[in-house]
């Protein structure tokens, strides 16, 4: 330790910078736990089962009794579950259960838990570029990040997306609801493009991914779900995707990710009907970096080192904007590609929803 260091030291303050180290230890190690149970069904089938004895849940779920003990109590010390210590029981509350074992519920989260699973294991490319400076794009990362993204996306959209964020869109809905040309670029899996196709049936939608297979996975989604006679999915980037005079042009959570945003907006302008909107759904930012310092903005700048800005830096232009650009410099890149009207539509906690207009 150098000279001076302890002197100037206050150990109380130290202390309660180790205490919350050692918190950090138990939420990352309880990420790892969070993943098993989500992977075995140990919170589903504690759900609605009330108070349950270790070797009840290990054979309800076909689980070995040693291993459900042991995280049980892991579960128990970080708050996920109560328990009993006179009968022995534990419980998954009625809140915590709507958290992780309803896949319907809008505050589903066992899927940020794969995101946070493909950034431990792609720590390497991210350390190699810190080094060199390169970016690591989406198609590189560990192939958990695209389900466990779509995963934790897909209750939020489904709460929010055709009930609160398209309404607000002035005319929009109407002209969905009338038979409307959409196209929804960097949709992943495609949950929204299907989303949408399912509540507008007399309108079509394209929805276009650079990621090879990511774009195969849709397409058996909308199979599934029996919209493909409206739904196509294409290979695309966002500043070249096919068609014009689109209605309607939808980004979720993807134009911070991009190298160029500004000439994705372009491309957008270019692809929109004169008439038309883009809708813009970015992770909510204030501005300003310190007005970000808080639980939410902690997630997003984790998820912002690890995935986003390495994808924007492995494209051309590579902005690096970020997941935490908040509404103004995102507003400034769509009025300098060309937009002459963008304001905040709608926002959640996690999401501000913004509506550009030529």
């Amino acid at each position: 330790m150098p000279t001076g260091m302890t002197e100037a030291m206050n150990e109380g303050k130290l202390h309660e910078f180790v205490m919350k180290a050692v918190g950090e230890m138990g939420a990352a190690m309880n990420a790892a736990l969070i993943l098993v149970g989500d992977k075995v069904g140990l919170y589903k089938g504690m759900a609605g089962a009330g108070p349950i004895p270790p070797a009840e849940l290990a054979a309800k779920t076909g689980t070995h009794e040693r291993y459900v003990r042991e995280w049980l109590a892991a579960q128990a010390a970080g708050g996920f579950v109560t328990y009993d210590a006179v009968a022995g029981r534990y419980t998954l509350p009625p809140e915590q259960s709507f958290a992780l074992a309803d896949e319907n519920s809008p505050v589903f989260l066992p899927g940020f838990f794969e995101v946070i699973e493909a950034c431990i294991k792609d720590v390497p490319k991210i350390v190699d570029a810190f080094r060199s400076g390169k970016g690591v794009g989406w198609h590189e990362h560990d192939a958990c990040l695209f389900a466990g993204t779509e995963r934790f996306f897909r209750p939020n959209y489904r709460a929010h997306l055709t009930k609160e964020w398209i309404p607000a869109l002035g005319d929009t809905e109407g002209k969905l609801k009338a038979g409307a040309k959409v196209a929804d670029v960097g949709c992943g899996l495609g949950t929204s493009t299907v989303l949408m196709a399912q509540a507008y049936p007399k309108s079509t939608f394209v929805g276009f991914d650079y990621h090879e297979r990511s774009i195969e996975l849709a397409r058996e989604s909308a199979t599934k779900a029996g919209v493909s006679d409206r739904v196509k999915f294409e290979i695309a980037k966002a500043k070249e995707f096919p068609g014009k005079a689109y209605d309607f042009v939808a980004f979720f959570d993807c134009l911070h990710d991009m190298g160029d945003p500004e000439g994705a907006a372009r491309h957008v302008l270019q692809s929109l009907d004169p008439n038309g909107t883009w809708m813009i759904v970015e992770p909510f930012a204030h501005d300003k970096l310190e007005d970000n310092l808080n639980p939410i903005g902690r997630v997003f700048y984790g998820a912002s080192t690890m995935l986003c800005t390495p994808a924007s830096l492995s494209q051309e232009v590579g902005l690096g904007l970020g997941a935490q650009a908040g509404e103004g410099r995102l507003s400034k890149i769509m009025k300098s590609a060309g937009f002459t009207r963008v304001r905040r539509a709608a926002e959640t906690p996690f999401n501000i929803v913004l509506e550009a207009r030529p």
